[in-house]
This record gives C-alpha cells, sequence and structure tokens, in this order.
C-alpha cells in the first residue's frame, strides 16, 4: 500500500466516523436530551434545529470527502468496470455504491425538506403539525441510519479482503 492509499483510507474512515457517529450523536444523546432541556416543544424545536444546523456542515465535508475518497479507493474497479459485475469484492463494491447514493439521496432529501418545513411550523406556532412531519422525518432518519450501518459492515469487507 501507498502512503497516499493510506492517507486516503484514513480520510475515508475518518469522514465516516464524523458522518455516522455524529449522526448516532443526534439521534441517541441530543434528541431525547432535548425533551429535558427546553421547556416546551417551540423551544425544543429551536434547540434541535440550531445543532443539526450546525452539523449539517460537518456532514456536508464528511460526505464530500466520503465520495471523492471512495471514487480513489475503488480505483482498480473504475479501471475495469467488468470486475464490478465478476469478482466477489466487485459485487460488495456495487452494493455499497448503491447504498450510499440512497442514503446521501434520502438524507439530503428528508433534511432538506422536512428540516425546513419544521423549522417553518415551529415558527408559525402549528405544534401539532411539528409533531406529524417530526414522526415522518424519524422513520426517514431511522431507514437513513440503518443504510450507514450496511455500508459500514460492507466497507468493513472490503478493507478485510
Amino acid at each position: 500500500m501507498s502512503l497516499l492509499f493510506v492517507l486516503v483510507l484514513w480520510v475515508h474512515l475518518f469522514s465516516a466516523i464524523v458522518l455516522i457517529g455524529g449522526s448516532f450523536f443526534i439521534w441517541l444523546v441530543v434528541w431525547p436530551a432535548s425533551y429535558k432541556i427546553a421547556a416546551g416543544e417551540a423551544d425544543r424545536t429551536k434547540l434541535v434545529g440550531v445543532i443539526a444546523k450546525r452539523f449539517a456542515y460537518f456532514t456536508h465535508g464528511a460526505v464530500a470527502a466520503l465520495v471523492l475518497s471512495g471514487v480513489y479507493l475503488a480505483g482498480p474497479y473504475l479501471e475495469a468496470p467488468a470486475l464490478l459485475f465478476s469478482t466477489p469484492w466487485g459485487e460488495v463494491l456495487l452494493a455499497k455504491v448503491v447504498l450510499v447514493a440512497s442514503a446521501v439521496s434520502l438524507m439530503y432529501a428528508n433534511n432538506i425538506y422536512h428540516g425546513r418545513k419544521i423549522m417553518r411550523l415551529a415558527a408559525e406556532g402549528r405544534l401539532d403539525d411539528v409533531k406529524r412531519v417530526r414522526r415522518l422525518t424519524h422513520i426517514a432518519s431511522y431507514v437513513t441510519l440503518g443504510l450507514l450501518l450496511a455500508i459500514t459492515v460492507l466497507g468493513a469487507v472490503l478493507v478485510g479482503s
């Protein structure tokens, strides 16, 4: 392995830690704690919204780094695309690419659409509507977390090869 490969692999792994670890932190720590910190639904929504917006900067950077470093690390398969369909590791990589595209699409669609909608509804004082939309965003977020876990498992399979 070249030094460049090792550095790119480190960037890839660190970015995955930031994205996946941060996402689990938001859902397992920040979200439940917001019920104890904020006085009411409007304050809680604002608190989580501010934290999520700050975390989004790290998410954008992590997703960009993951995609760019992933393309570099997949270089041998991109030079010979037939490997994606003719080798077990190529099939794992192809599955990982499909899951990455699905997770990133769902994550951004959910955060952009529902996140803005929740903040708007909260500002308008429509807290029952906030709760309804929040249920939908939770489902999408849990599906995204599941996809991220599956991607991590497939990544471990590839690194172990």
